[in-house]
């Protein structure tokens, strides 16, 4: 059911999502192409802020920092899986791989590659520091509009 709580929550971690991953565009390396990596992320952001944070808002504000946390960790991650995974698609339609277990191990080194390049101090910071502001600004919807 539809609530002002989840809302707030996909929205704003629709945008912390997008800012952070406009963050991370000078890491990546010269001459790599971003395409909709932003994009990609905030719909991440969209679905789990709805579904992680904002259904369990209204249980206090600690409750709410930690959800907040949670989600913004849950984003991150989801969003790194989803764009190994296609990485790995294009690699595989390229014959990169010799078999299709080979594939599927790549897509977690892929993730702990991209993770290593990307998470910066700045990053990560902005990242946990809008996770628990998200956090608590859906705690505060869902004491105030129930």
């Amino acid at each position: 059911m539809p609530t002002a709580a989840k809302l707030a929550a996909a929205l704003l971690f629709a945008a912390l999502a997008w800012i952070v991953s406009r963050l991370t565009f000078p890491l990546w390396p010269e001459g790599a192409d971003p395409g909709r990596f932003a994009e990609i992320n905030a719909a991440v952001g969209l679905v789990l802020g709805w579904r992680m944070a904002g259904a369990r808002a209204g249980t206090g504000w600690t409750s709410g920092i930690g959800h907040g946390l949670t989600t913004a960790v849950a984003v991150a991650f989801v969003s790194l899986f989803l764009h190994s995974f296609a990485e790995m698609i294009r690699q595989s339609l390229r014959k990169f791989y010799d078999g299709p277990m080979e594939a599927v191990v790549a897509v977690f080194g892929l993730l702990v590659e991209q993770g290593a390049r990307l998470g910066s101090p700045q990053t990560v910071g902005v990242l946990l520091a809008g996770g628990a502001a998200a956090g608590l600004v859906t705690a505060w919807c869902g004491r105030h509009f129930r």
